[in-house]
C-alpha cells in the first residue's frame, strides 16, 4: 500500500501552483503506473462565523448567506484542483472539504489519513503579515506529526 501524500489547497495562486508542482515531481512519468503515493487533496473552508468578522445585530441574518458564499468557493476551488489533475492526467486522487481553521484542519487531516508527507504553498507573507494573520505552513511544520514541504511560487521576473 502507498504512503499517503496530502497537498492542502486555498483558493490562492501559491496553493495551485504547490498541486501543480507536487503533481509534476511525483505523480508525472511514464514509469509511474504505480506512483509511490497515494494523492489526497484536502481544502480547508473557514467556518461562516470566522469570516463574518461581525457582531451584533443583523449577524445572525448574514450568516447563511456568508456560508453560502463559502461552500460556492470551496466548489471552485475543488474543481479547479480536479481539472488541474485532469489536464496531467492524474486519476487516483481522492478530494476533501473540512471546515475550520486551515492550520489546524491540515494537522488532524495527517493524523487521520496517516498521510506521510503534506505539501502546501507558501504566500510569501513578509514578517508583519505573517505575524497579524498567522502563517498555516509555519504552524504545520512545527505540528503536523509528518513531512511537511513548502512549495514556493517563484518571483515573475520582468523583462525589458
Amino acid at each position: 500500500m502507498a504512503a499517503v501524500m496530502m497537498v492542502g489547497i486555498d483558493e490562492s495562486e501559491h496553493s495551485m501552483y504547490a498541486l501543480e508542482w507536487t503533481l509534476d515531481r511525483f505523480f508525472l512519468s511514464d514509469e509511474n503506473e504505480n506512483p509511490p503515493f497515494k494523492l489526497h487533496i484536502l481544502h480547508a473552508r473557514p467556518h461562516a462565523i470566522s469570516a463574518l468578522c461581525v457582531s451584533g445585530p443583523g449577524a445572525a441574518q448574514a450568516l447563511p448567506f456568508v456560508d453560502s458564499d463559502l461552500k460556492k468557493m470551496s466548489a471552485r476551488t475543488v474543481e479547479k484542483a480536479k481539472h488541474i489533475c485532469s489536464t496531467k492526467s492524474v486519476k487516483d486522487v481522492t478530494f476533501e472539504v473540512a471546515e475550520g481553521d486551515p492550520r489546524q484542519v491540515l494537522c488532524d487531516a495527517v493524523d487521520k489519513h496517516a498521510a506521510s508527507i503534506l505539501v502546501i504553498g507558501s504566500h510569501g507573507y513578509g514578517a508583519i503579515k505573517r505575524a497579524v494573520l498567522g502563517s498555516v505552513s509555519d504552524y504545520c511544520s512545527h505540528h503536523a506529526h509528518c513531512t511537511v514541504m513548502i512549495v514556493k511560487k517563484p518571483k515573475t521576473q520582468i523583462t525589458n
